[in-house]
């Protein structure tokens, strides 16, 4: 069975995971501090006339990076264009996209900390000065052209900040980290996604949801419709408690909204490693998992549940881990504090 937490959702995904994306910032639920700061933000830059500053989010995958970036284009009145890091491997590469833009658009970069480190060079006087300096040719022969570029705004997004560069970070007007939601949160969302969906959902079920969506509105919106095409196939479509929990028991999604992937790393820990402390690299050893799959989409849930430390020494399941997993432990395991 393929993981709820799949990056690549499969294109009928794709489609109503736009649809489900706010088009208001009233819409735009959680994140209030963010929502307040890019507002103003923009209301400042309409004043002078002006593109806003440059903006880095930051955050887990699924929390609403894409989905603000579009709010800033449409508050602004402008298009977003829309790639990532990896995409942009030449100096060409970034000039096609930049000179496509017009005046005041938004550039959003998914993905960044990933872009291609002599891309960078070529992407710091665009960001300062709107100009974009090519080398044409090679050795004696070789020349510099000087693109002068419309004024726009990038948007970068990174789950791993840390990555960035120093001086790529220092060029962004405003850096903000989305945090996890809160459960009141999530259940507006799948409220409001129910709605959308057309789906007949009892109070009962949307706090089920909320409760195993990792507090992720991206999570929480493909449960909703997980459960929703049990629904349409075992109940007439009428999303239930009884049907919710059945459903979410069949996708492996326990009570705590951790899933196969999860066990599977936290079993790795507890019983080839006796808890830990163990490194990273011999964790996705033993769990037969990439590192960045364990970093970008486990590991920060993990910690947030309290169930995995990460310490000077490496990775350490709690005490909670092991009551979650109905094991004791060999050892006096320490609470995480």
């Amino acid at each position: 069975m393929s993981s709820i937490l799949d990056k690549k959702p499969n294109p009928e995904d794709e489609v109503l995971d736009s649809s489900l994306r706010p088009k208001t910032w009233d819409d735009y639920v959680g994140q209030e501090n963010i929502k307040e700061n890019i507002q103003v933000i923009i209301t400042a830059a309409k004043q002078r006339g002006q593109s806003p500053d440059h903006l880095l989010l930051y955050g887990n995958s699924g929390l609403g990076k894409t989905t603000l970036a579009q709010l800033v284009a449409l508050e602004m009145g402008k298009k977003i264009r829309i790639t990532s890091g990896p995409a942009i491997e030449r100096a060409g590469d970034l000039a096609a996209i930049l000179t496509n833009l017009q005046e005041g658009d938004v550039l959003f970069l998914d993905e960044i900390h990933r872009m291609h480190k002599t891309i960078e060079e070529y992407i710091y006087p665009a960001m300062e000065d709107y100009k974009l300096n090519l080398i044409l040719g090679k050795g004696p022969m070789a020349r510099t052209m000087e693109l002068k570029l419309p004024h726009f705004t990038i948007i970068g997004a990174t789950t791993r900040p840390g990555l960035l560069s120093a001086p790529l970070r220092n060029r962004f007007g405003g850096t903000f980290q989305l945090n996890f939601y809160k459960p009141e949160d999530i259940e507006k969302i799948i409220a409001r996604s129910a709605r959308l969906l057309k789906v007949d959902i009892h109070p009962e079920a949307i706090e089920i949801i909320a409760r195993r969506s990792r507090f992720t509105p991206r999570v929480a919106n493909r449960l909703l419709k997980r459960v929703r095409d049990f629904a349409q196939v075992k109940n007439e479509g009428i999303v239930t408690k009884e049907i919710t929990e059945h459903a979410l028991n069949s996708l492996e999604v326990d009570h705590m909204g951790l899933e196969p992937g999860d066990i599977k790393i936290l079993l790795a820990l507890i019983e080839k490693f006796d808890g830990g402390p163990v490194g990273l690299q011999s964790l996705a050893a033993a769990a037969l998992e990439e590192e960045d799959t364990i970093l970008d989409m486990y590991e920060p849930y993990l910690m947030q549940c309290g169930f995995l430390e990460r310490t000077p020494k490496g990775r350490m399941a709690s005490k909670l881990a092991y009551e979650h997993l109905g094991l004791k432990p060999k050892k006096t395991v320490q609470p995480l504090v």
